[in-house]
């Protein structure tokens, strides 16, 4: 099929509520050298999406301004000097921006194909977290099997791919959740126990539940005083990643703790990443955690869809603090697929 000069795609008309969404003709991206040019057919939604919106995160220099961190589709057009793809193919691809759009240029390097027996829709909610968790949870702190790991926000979309890949990596991980329902969400994903944090202290909890020592490796997503607190559910050694301050509050860290138990903390986030790491990091999932996918070890989040136009709703929708599983945009395409309407 040929490729049209235009394509629908959300903007921001300026940084504020969800409002601020619409709907807009525009250029379709011209793949670059090293790139390919997608033909999306659902887009994952994601917190740094909302910061984005909200004039909290803006784009890395060359990236596309629009929103949407990552894609499932076809390709149409492959870039200069890229090769191991061809016009047709069925990939997952973790983008720079630009994935709440009808087509998308993405750095081959970030591009994975598409896990067989997984539709479009349930695909498009991969690439964002499990790119994440597996350069900050596995690659930089470790996780291994045998491991305790405390995630917080575990019914989330980051949270829920923690739980699976340390699932698979015979870690033993436990979730932080608000309320029943989630964490009845984050066992069907593979979490050993629950901990529900409006009811229960987790630090407590979790060092109850590992035998008074603390936990190997955590998952924070709060910051403020959440951080203060993984500092006391910490074991000896423990390696505490911070990917996300959600509670946007100074943490009062006392330093001797960190001496006295050995903690490791890191921060990261992935957007700014170098093509050529976030090419390594897919190297990674396709060889570790691509067989869990197709052979049922790792199943699709809970999904709930909207079409492109409706990017407002799923964004009021996320910032709903009962919200859980993923949400993904479906494109017309993706609606002409029927695949990539999630049946979860």
């Amino acid at each position: 099929m040929e490729t049209p000069a235009d394509m629908l795609a959300i903007v921001v008309r300026e940084p504020g509520g969800p409002d601020m969404l619409e709907p807009q003709r525009m250029a379709v991206p011209l793949p670059r050298r090293g790139e390919v040019l997608i033909r999306v057919a659902a887009a994952g939604v994601n917190a740094p999406d909302l910061a984005q919106r909200r004039g909290r995160y803006d784009p890395p220099p060359d990236a596309s301004a629009l929103l949407g961190l990552e894609v499932a589709g076809e390709i149409a057009v492959l870039g200069e000097g890229v090769s191991g793809y061809l016009p047709g193919d069925r990939v997952v691809a973790l983008t720079n921006g630009g994935g709440y759009a009808e087509y998308a240029a993405v750095p081959a390097g970030q591009v994975l194909p598409l896990p067989h027996g997984w539709s479009m829709g349930a695909a498009a909610a991969l690439p964002e977290t499990f790119f994440t968790v597996e350069q900050t949870l596995v690659m930089r702190a470790g996780l291994a099997a045998g491991m305790s790991v405390l995630i917080h926000g575990a019914a989330g979309g980051v949270g829920g791919a923690a739980i699976q890949i340390a699932k698979v990596l015979g870690a033993r991980p436990i979730a932080v959740v608000s309320t029943a329902a989630k964490a009845a969400y984050a066992e069907t994903l593979g979490a050993v126990e629950t901990i529900i944090s409006t009811s229960e202290d987790f630090v407590s909890r979790a060092r109850e539940l590992t035998g008074g020592q603390g936990v190997d490796r955590i998952l924070d997503m709060g910051g403020g005083e959440t951080l203060v607190r993984n500092i006391e559910a910490a074991a000896r050694g423990a390696h505490i990643v911070c990917v996300a301050s959600l509670s946007n509050e100074p943490s009062s860290i006392h330093a001797g703790k960190i001496v006295g138990k050995w903690l490791t903390i890191s921060g990261s986030t992935l957007r700014p990443q170098s093509v050529e790491t976030k090419a390594a990091i897919a190297q990674r999932l396709k060889a570790d955690i691509w067989p869990a996918l197709e052979d049922g070890r790792i199943i699709p989040p809970r999904l709930r869809s909207f079409r492109l136009e409706e990017a407002a709703e799923a964004h009021a929708e996320m910032e709903n603090r009962d919200s859980y599983g993923k949400l993904i945009l479906v494109t017309a395409f993706g609606r002409s697929l029927g695949e990539a309407i999630p049946s979860t």
